[in-house]
């Protein structure tokens, strides 16, 4: 991979997380409560290596943290030390994005299913048997397949702009994915690939909700780090197949509402109302299956673990505690 940054910024990167990591360990033992240091491992599942961040005591109750699309576990690193102060936090890789090993797309087509299979397998031999799942984005189909394999291995849902009803996607937005899983031609996969690209990535994805006087709050840290992770044909490829697969969602949607209703488990929503991509309208249409739901809109986009984690943070933390 290509060398992003000078031997200079490196050195001086790492002379601030050596004056950060003192700091915090010179609090902690003067006996200020601050959050628990975050740790990155990579594990082996089938054969492959999976990434995935983890904080907070492994005696506490565990949160898995699913990312959306087009990033990683990087997208929760602000949330991932506010929750550890009372949880045990897992945000892994999905297969094929971040630091988590790639198939080759040319071999392997890569669909929702491949990924909920794999996070399954790193959770199984990590030995987290029960869980809180937390869905965004790509992270709800992940999550409601690992829901639908073993609903008694989640104990609550936390659901931030992360659909499973026709009514939080508008009519385009319906037609979007259906033709992306219809259309083979050279023209329509041309088209999925420059949605991947930089323009693509920053402007209509992480600035496409935004009012432009608030670009300011939103950190280049995310698309920064998204961006290095699809330099390549072939991890650009990765998504424009997922692109191609998300049709099936779509139809799975009803399977998925069937088993919120039979199921009706804890479930907390935070979204941010702003989305573009994932409206209100499937927000609010849990409620018909999950009554007892507890429901905010946040004043927030898509990302909304990156413009309000303090305020996500402090909901999760109210909610599981009752």
């Amino acid at each position: 991979m290509k060398q992003l940054y000078s031997r200079k910024a490196v050195h001086i990167f790492w002379i601030v997380q050596f004056f950060f990591i003192t700091t915090v360990s010179n609090a902690q033992n003067s006996g200020h409560n601050f959050p628990p240091q975050t740790t990155y491992h990579y594990q082996k599942v089938k054969a492959l290596s999976m990434f995935y961040r983890e904080a907070g005591s492994k005696l506490n109750p565990t949160i898995v943290l699913l990312h959306g699309y087009p990033s990683s576990s990087h997208t929760y690193r602000n949330l991932i030390p506010l929750l550890a102060t009372e949880y045990h936090v897992i945000a892994p890789d999905n297969l094929g994005s971040g630091f988590s090993d790639r198939l080759d797309p040319d071999q392997v087509r890569y669909t929702f299913d491949t990924l909920a299979n794999y996070t399954t397998a790193l959770l199984d031999s990590l030995g987290i048997n029960n869980y809180i799942m937390y869905l965004q984005d790509f992270g709800a189909p992940v999550g409601f397949r690992m829901y639908a394999k073993n609903p008694k291995r989640i104990s609550h849902l936390i659901l931030q702009n992360a659909n499973a009803y026709l009514d939080g996607l508008t009519t385009d937005r319906q037609q979007f994915f259906k033709s992306a899983h219809d259309d083979t031609s050279a023209s329509k996969i041309a088209f999925l690939f420059s949605l991947t690209s930089k323009e693509a990535i920053i402007k209509k994805q992480y600035l496409a909700d935004i009012d432009s006087t608030l670009y300011h709050k939103q950190s280049p840290d995310a698309w920064i780090h998204d961006l290095y992770f699809l330099q390549s044909d072939a991890d650009r490829k990765i998504q424009v197949q997922l692109f191609q697969d998300y049709y099936n969602n779509l139809l799975s949607y009803s399977a998925w509402q069937h088993l919120l209703r039979t199921y009706q488990p804890k479930t907390l929503i935070v979204w941010g109302k702003k989305d573009l991509k994932f409206t209100t309208n499937g927000a609010t249409a849990y409620l018909r299956d999950l009554p007892h739901a507890e429901l905010h809109l946040l004043n927030a986009g898509h990302f909304a673990a990156e413009e309000k984690p303090g305020e996500i943070a402090l909901y999760i933390l109210d909610f599981l505690k009752k």
